[in-house]
């Protein structure tokens, strides 16, 4: 809800108290920070982002590059978001082990970032989305690690374990084709039955969350039906597969901002996509939002991820102008990436929304956001465990 002229007090980076500023004084040894008539908000979470990719560099380009460059883009990426206003992201996605670092850096205040939850080494079959050694020559196969592939049951919890041990926060596996992907075989089921059971109940064997890339509906419908906490883009989603998230109780991520990277990338350059990749690519910018406008009105809860990476990291917000574009009202958008985020992380007792006993992570910007979404394009102040990272 709305609160007229909010005072709220910070102590030890938590939030103490949220009172009207009309009637109550300030403390005789408080520090006031005076945001005028601008509007607060929790800090915002991105459920679905990749901290070590740019959105303008993929395929054989990024081939170029180093493990040690990745993590250098990284630490700026996380600072980008952070002065963007998203002050907790998920991280879906990390071959070298940069971003786990920087989470902890970040945890013990070494460098500027959003508070991370990370998946390490996203996790699929054998020629599934997460191949990464697909279209490579077969000669360079043993120079790309593969230990996030996995083929039948005691594969497939090795696969997980494996992740476990690099301690990770929360499992991301996928049961469909995926756009930027090179292989021919589309973007349906890839993951037989007893192998995504394996998956999921080996994460949630070890208290792990696990998170769904999956396009076609058969992929999303073997998903939730072993119980996966998040379906991650779900462009697909047909009636029956909506009744099934409304029976499971996962969270539907759309990421509908991919689109916003593809066609900025495409105009740049209209060759950047091999012609496999391109008819896909295709495709996603069509169908974008359809399954939301299905979603949402049915009553599945929605959390809020842009793929950042696919699209530009500090443009996180643009999400939030295509929710409402496919049907979200403003203060559902809204919750989507606070309260309704923070509780499909389990970090709701600490973040997603402002009062007493919850970190001290706030934005602030001008207007109204639950009237004109776009604002929260253009954050002016930044707080985040009560230490102030920007103020405009």
């Amino acid at each position: 809800k709305l609160v007229d002229h909010p005072l709220i007090g910070v102590r030890d980076g938590r939030i103490v108290s949220l009172v009207d500023r009309r009637t109550t004084s300030l403390p005789a040894n408080g520090k006031l920070v005076d945001l005028g008539n601008r509007t607060l908000l929790p800090g915002l979470i991105d459920m679905h982002v990749h901290l070590d990719s740019l959105a303008e560099v993929g395929g054989y380009n990024s081939l170029q590059y180093t493990d040690s460059f990745w993590s250098m883009v990284a630490v700026k990426n996380a600072r980008d978001m952070l002065n963007a206003g998203f002050t907790t992201v998920r991280n879906l996605g990390d071959g070298s082990g940069a971003t786990l670092a920087l989470r902890d850096a970040v945890a013990a205040g070494e460098l500027p970032g959003p508070r991370i939850i990370d998946a390490g080494r996203s996790i699929s079959t054998t020629s599934g989305h997460m191949d990464a050694t697909l279209s490579v020559s077969e000669d360079l196969h043993n120079s790309i690690g593969q230990d996030n592939l996995c083929d039948g049951v005691e594969s497939c919890r090795q696969a997980v374990r494996k992740q476990i041990r690099r301690g990770v926060d929360v499992i991301k596996i996928a049961t469909t084709g995926g756009v930027n992907s090179r292989i021919g075989a589309g973007l349906s089921r890839q993951v037989f039955d007893d192998e995504v059971k394996a998956l999921v109940d080996t994460a949630h064997l070890y208290g792990k969350k696990v998170a769904v890339h999956a396009h076609g509906d058969d992929g999303v419908n073997a998903a939730l039906a072993v119980g996966a906490d998040s379906i991650e883009h779900g462009t697909m989603l047909t009636d029956a597969t909506i009744k099934l998230f409304k029976t499971a109780g996962a969270y539907y991520v759309p990421t509908l901002s991919t689109v916003n990277g593809y066609i900025e990338r495409l105009a740049a350059n209209p060759n950047a996509y091999p012609p496999d990749v391109l008819a896909k690519v295709k495709w996603r910018i069509g169908v974008t939002g359809k399954s939301l406008e299905k979603a949402y009105p049915a009553g599945v809860k929605i959390a809020f991820g842009t793929d950042a990476g696919v699209s530009k990291h500090g443009k996180n917000a643009d999400e939030f102008e295509l929710m409402v574009k496919h049907g979200m009202p403003a203060s559902a958008a809204i919750q989507a990436a606070t309260m309704n985020a923070a509780t499909l992380l389990g970090v709701d007792k600490e973040v997603g929304s402002l009062e007493p006993g919850k970190a001290a992570d706030l934005i602030a910007v001008a207007g109204n956001p639950t009237s004109d979404v776009t604002v929260l394009k253009a954050v002016k102040f930044v707080m985040k465990d009560g230490r102030v990272f920007k103020d405009e």
